[in-house]
């Protein structure tokens, strides 16, 4: 009961301190509380609203008596505060009245405070926007001066310092949608720029090539004066060019150059003095403040590759001229120089490796356009100034780091080029030389002249010294010529290997491959195809061979000149020798065989002029006219063979009287020719006799005994068979090494013994009809049949055995 009474005093405290919307659970609680809790809550509720009743009487009642007196002062002070509100009304009137001028004048300053405080505002904000403003038409004033890195960085400035400040006005966004514009209107611009750049250093690169290959030939020239200045042994050794011992020049040479370099010094040009590099150098700062230079490098590069492959096209008539080639090594220089400039002076838009690439690219281009035009080209002339320019071209590049030595190694291949041309111009000099040699001795009337031919050609002969004027030397007007021009061809082709970065012993080698290509094949084909020219006869032939011998005793003095020139010392020369030796030989041997040729189709011509009666009676008495004539001209023409060596004088000789016999056996033998009287015999003995003298008067010397004469035995021994008539000794010892008619062939006695027996019947029947009735005739015509029966069962046997 304790605890209930405690409870709902608790409940009547928090009744009474909260608020009334949040009694509710205060007094669900009571009704969930212990049965009759209701009625005792009730209870206790009227106990306690009594008891306030009570305290509100108790304070009512103390308070009563104040409350009357106060309402008994408030009714007596009414009257004063009527006189009050009088008094107050009337003096707020005049005090309104007074205020007037003063409110009014208060107005006017409020609304000067208020336009002092707007100005005031205003003058902040244009002192925050006339920056922006003068930064807009800063940017506006560099565009219109073309300004336009200039004018990036101003924008960089509004975008990020000026801008922000004043973003919330009008205008401000109107500028920040123009700045987007106005860059791409400077990449554009800037584009165009750079295009017209290309579009100038395409059409500057010949100047810009030309320059740089001027100023490195220059270089080179300066260089090579002075290394021959500082060596003072340098072209000591000289030597005869058709006569004449050249002046050293280089001196004169290094000092002209050492000038020219010093009043050419100042006018020095590069690749920036030619072309304007700052549309490339804004342009790339420009995409690269724009955040797109990746684009700009790849654009660059794509048109620059496209300009490179339009400058290693050539022109198809450019191997026709030198300035064709000068002016495709102009641009392609040209190009390379603007790339290592631009390399240089900007970052990340050229690299080395970029241009490297684009290097090798453009060499093998260039390699095969030079492989095929040079093939066109048939002028050594023009050739060797084609490797002067690639000379001065790859050194050119070679000074801005671009490897070069692909170049050298075409080099070597247009050498070989150039050499068959050389060959092919010095095949032409060959022949005229040979064309305007009356192929005589060389006569000198006084020593002047003597000194003038020796000091063209190495001649030495002390027999000939000791002779006295007028005399003539061995050799024709060609000889001399000839070795003049193998030396003038030895400095053509040093020409070329100059400059080549090689060593003299590799130079005196190439010099002595060149040289040898001249003697074994050029020289020696024309030789050849000299000797075997109609026009050219015996006497041209000799002294060809005299030439020949001469030209190979020169050959040593031709090596001695190619070492010297190549300035290498003989101890260091490990090269092939000249093969002259056997160009001449070669060459000798030839015009040998040409020799016994034209002189057996000289006897075959005088035999073609024999006219032989050959039913003559008796012979003429004298050796026929025609073979006479053969003889005087062997005589002749084996007395201009003094100067052959003897074996060739004595081989042609030995021939000549061979080819005679074989001749004359054949006209004997002629199937054509049926009968012979023994008249023609004897007179065909006449004939051969004269040939026997001629051999036994040794028309050329050297032969031993009567080797000549043995020419001849054959015809001799068959001649005396019928002369002797012994044909009992000839049947009896045929085939014995003693037979006196050992040579005569049973065949061949048969064949001339069947037409002398034809010509002795025709001429016993001319003489007498009745002829065939003589006794000493009879017994001749069966000795004739007894013997061709003989000579039948021979020509038969062997035959067989055969």
């Amino acid at each position: 009961m304790a605890e209930s009474l405690a409870e709902h005093e608790r409940i009547l405290q928090e009744i009474e301190s909260t608020d009334t919307a949040c009694v509710g659970p205060t007094l669900r609680s009571v009704y969930d509380d212990q049965p009759n809790a209701h009625q005792r809550f009730m209870e206790k509720l009227d106990a306690c609203i009594r008891n306030h009743d009570r305290e509100i009487e108790k304070m009512c009642n103390f308070h009563h008596q104040g409350f009357v007196d106060a309402i008994t002062e408030l009714l007596k002070v009414r009257a004063d505060a009527g006189k009050l509100k009088v008094q107050v009304t009337d003096t707020n009137r005049r005090l309104q009245d007074a205020g007037k001028e003063v409110i009014a004048q208060t107005e006017e300053i409020i609304r000067c405070r208020i336009q002092q405080r707007n100005i005031t505002t205003v003058v902040e904000k244009l002192q925050l926007c006339l920056p922006v403003l003068e930064m807009y038409s800063k940017l506006k004033e560099q565009m219109n001066v073309k300004r336009y890195y200039s004018a990036l960085k101003t924008m960089e400035q509004l975008e990020n310092t000026y801008l922000p400040r004043v973003s919330q006005y009008r205008f401000c966004q109107i500028m920040i949608e123009n700045l987007p514009k106005l860059r791409e209107e400077i990449k554009e611009i800037s584009m165009s720029d750079l295009k017209d750049f290309l579009e100038s250093i395409r059409k500057h690169s010949d100047k810009i090539g030309e320059t740089a290959m001027k100023q490195a030939q220059q270089q080179k020239t300066f260089n090579t004066a002075l290394q021959k200045q500082n060596n003072v042994n340098y072209g000591r050794n000289m030597y005869v060019i058709n006569g004449r011992v050249p002046e050293p020049k280089y001196e004169i040479t290094s000092k002209r150059t050492l000038e020219e370099e010093d009043e050419h010094e100042e006018e020095v040009l590069t690749a920036h003095d030619l072309v304007d590099f700052s549309p490339v150098y804004r342009c790339l700062h420009i995409y690269s403040v724009l955040g797109d230079g990746e684009t700009f490098e790849n654009y660059y590069r794509k048109q620059r590759r496209k300009q490179a492959r339009l400058v290693l096209q050539p022109q198809s008539s450019m191997h026709e001229t030198v300035e064709g080639y000068r002016r495709y090594f102009n641009q392609i220089v040209g190009f390379f120089v603007v790339e290592d400039h631009i390399l240089h002076v900007t970052q990340g838009l050229v690299t080395r490796a970029y241009t490297d690439e684009l290097w090798n690219m453009a060499l093998s281009k260039i390699i095969a356009v030079l492989r095929t035009h040079s093939s066109y080209c048939t002028d050594p002339d023009l050739v060797l100034e084609l490797k002067n320019l690639i000379v001065v071209f790859a050194d050119t590049l070679q000074g801005y780091g671009f490897p070069v030595n692909r170049l050298f190694d075409l080099l070597f291949e247009i050498r070989d080029q150039y050499n068959e041309t050389l060959l092919k111009k010095w095949a032409g000099l060959f022949r005229d030389i040979f064309e305007a040699d009356n192929y005589s001795p060389i006569p000198v009337a006084n020593e002047e002249e003597y000194k003038i031919v020796i000091s063209k050609f190495p001649f030495q002969d002390p027999e000939l010294d000791k002779q006295s004027f007028p005399k003539k030397l061995p050799m024709s007007q060609s000889v001399p010529q000839i070795y003049i021009q193998v030396k003038e061809f030895i400095y053509a082709s040093l020409k070329f290997s100059e400059s080549l970065h090689r060593s003299s012993t590799e130079i005196d080698d190439m010099l002595r491959k060149s040289t040898n290509l001249l003697l074994t094949r050029t020289l020696s084909s024309c030789l050849q195809n000299l000797i075997k020219k109609p026009h050219i006869g015996l006497t041209e032939l000799v002294q060809i061979i005299i030439n020949t011998t001469h030209l190979e005793q020169a050959c040593k003095y031709l090596e001695d000149f190619i070492t010297n020139v190549t300035n290498i010392s003989q101890e260091t020369v490990h090269t092939a020798r000249l093969y002259g030796l056997s160009t001449f030989k070669d060459a000798r041997h030839a015009a040998e065989g040409e020799i016994y040729t034209k002189l057996n189709q000289k006897i075959d011509e005088f035999i073609q002029l024999a006219d032989y009666d050959w039913t003559m009676s008796e012979p003429a008495g004298r050796a026929s006219g025609y073979l006479m004539d053969l003889i005087n001209f062997l005589r002749s023409t084996f007395q201009v063979f003094t100067h052959l060596p003897g074996k060739v004088a004595q081989t042609a000789c030995m021939s000549a009287c061979q080819h005679l016999s074989t001749s004359l056996m054949q006209m004997l033998l002629d199937s054509e020719l049926k009968q012979i009287s023994m008249g023609a015999v004897q007179q065909f003995n006449l004939d051969v006799i004269q040939c026997e003298l001629f051999a036994s008067s040794e028309p050329v010397p050297g032969f031993h005994g009567d080797t000549l004469q043995l020419a001849f035995i054959d015809l001799r021994q068959l001649l005396d068979l019928f002369m002797v008539w012994d044909w009992s000794t000839y049947l009896a010892d045929y085939g014995q090494p003693t037979s006196k008619y050992l040579r005569v062939n049973p065949s061949t006695a048969l064949t001339l013994l069947e037409k002398v027996h034809r010509g002795m019947k025709e001429t016993s029947k001319k003489n007498n009809i009745f002829a065939q009735f003589r006794k000493n005739d009879r017994d001749k015509q069966k000795l004739i049949e007894t013997v061709v029966k003989q000579l039948r069962s021979l020509v038969n046997g062997m035959s067989q055995h055969t």
